[in-house]
């Protein structure tokens, strides 16, 4: 089994690098995480017309490039070392995946060709106001109404829920759980902008009354399909957190390099020594976890729920660790609102957790393993 990326995914990351470096400094991720929408159209454009990065796992015949996950995994750890603010997240590894692994044919080329062209932003709405990541808990209902169905209730800290044109809601119907799709706009949504600790990545409250909705894939068959969606989407998670993770490791060396005290630069001192190799071993050990669900997710194959819930959770309190002593090893400079280390640091907190706290996923993993 070979971890390693090939040369041309190599490239993928320089250029989103490059790209990331150009278009998402410190100063326009503060920028954007002040602003309502939480992100630039104009970048959001140039990453779908430019990069074709929205269509990268999208297969051909519905307008993407026909990547995997492997490749998205490239992309998501950049824009998470960068804390890019952006609906890519929600549309890419949420609303792409579930249309993938839920719709027919007939919805994936009615849906997925704006995705790749970045014409749509969407988004998975998941969760009710209760915060629970179990699909077969949905207090969403839904009910006919001629051909079509309208929609009844409410969905909570929905990322990206405001800014998106298409909200893919899953909801009870007699049959069982389905996924319908929802314009953002439609007649019976109300859309409620949340204040979160990481602004970086925004969060809306969703509620519909008698909302027109569009069948996705079969009705009360969205079970297995949303299932493995939010695994596929946990890898994207944990590669994003493994971007966030070095990001601060390095930050935290380099400042360790330049700061000096008492005549000596402070990496020199046992203690910051020790926090450093521990950030390593953490970044290094969660590199292997969030490797692994990226190829389980490629191969779409029987270890990709142990896979997803190992690196979510592993990710999840590595990441959290590292930013919490990137802003130690800093000292007094890493608590102030001017010095970054505290956007990683909140950054960390929320995808800790979002998609399930490591609490959560070691007791899915219990449930997996059989113990």
């Amino acid at each position: 089994m070979n971890f390693g990326f090939s040369e041309e995914q190599e490239e993928l990351r320089k250029m989103v690098r490059r790209f990331l470096e150009e278009k998402s400094p410190e100063s326009e991720v503060r920028r954007l995480m002040a602003t309502a929408e939480g992100y630039d159209p104009a970048v959001w454009a140039q990453m779908a017309n430019e990069l074709a990065l929205q269509g990268l796992g999208i297969p051909e015949e519905f307008g993407g490039q026909g990547f995997g996950p492997v490749e998205l995994y490239v992309v998501f750890e950049e824009m998470g070392a960068a804390l890019l603010c952006s609906p890519y997240f929600s549309t890419v590894a949420l609303a792409a995946n579930a249309l993938l692994f839920v719709g027919s044919d007939e919805d994936k080329a009615a849906f997925l060709p704006g995705i790749a062209s970045g014409e749509t932003i969407a988004t998975l709405a998941v969760t009710d106001d209760a915060g629970q990541w179990d699909f077969t808990k949905t207090s969403t209902t839904a009910t006919r109404s001629g051909d079509n169905f309208v929609l009844n209730g409410v969905r909570s800290y929905v990322t990206d829920g405001s800014t998106a044109t298409l909200l893919l809601t899953p909801a009870m119907t007699d049959k069982g759980l389905s996924l319908f799709a929802v314009d953002g706009d439609a007649k019976g949504v109300t859309r409620e902008s949340l204040s979160t600790m990481d602004q970086t990545r925004k969060q809306s409250r969703l509620e519909f009354k008698d909302a027109p909705a569009t069948l996705v894939g079969d009705e009360g068959g969205a079970l297995c399909g949303l299932e493995e969606t939010l695994q596929v989407a946990e890898a994207a998670l944990a590669a994003e957190q493994v971007g966030g993770a070095q990001r601060v490791l390095d930050a935290s060396v380099e400042y360790a390099k330049n700061r000096v005290q008492f005549g000596r630069p402070i990496g020199s001192f046992q203690a910051i020594k020790h926090k450093c190799a521990d950030m390593l071993l953490d970044v290094e050990s969660a590199k292997s976890a969030a490797y692994y669900a990226a190829w389980a997710a490629q191969e779409r194959n029987d270890e990709l729920p142990i896979a997803a819930s190992l690196a979510k959770s592993f990710c999840s309190e590595a990441y959290f660790h590292c930013a919490a002593e990137n802003i130690q090893i800093h000292g007094g400079i890493g608590f102030t609102w001017e010095h970054p280390a505290h956007l990683y640091f909140k950054r960390a907190k929320s995808s800790e957790l979002f998609l399930g706290d490591p609490a959560y996923h070691r007791e899915l993993l219990a449930q997996r393993l059989g113990i």
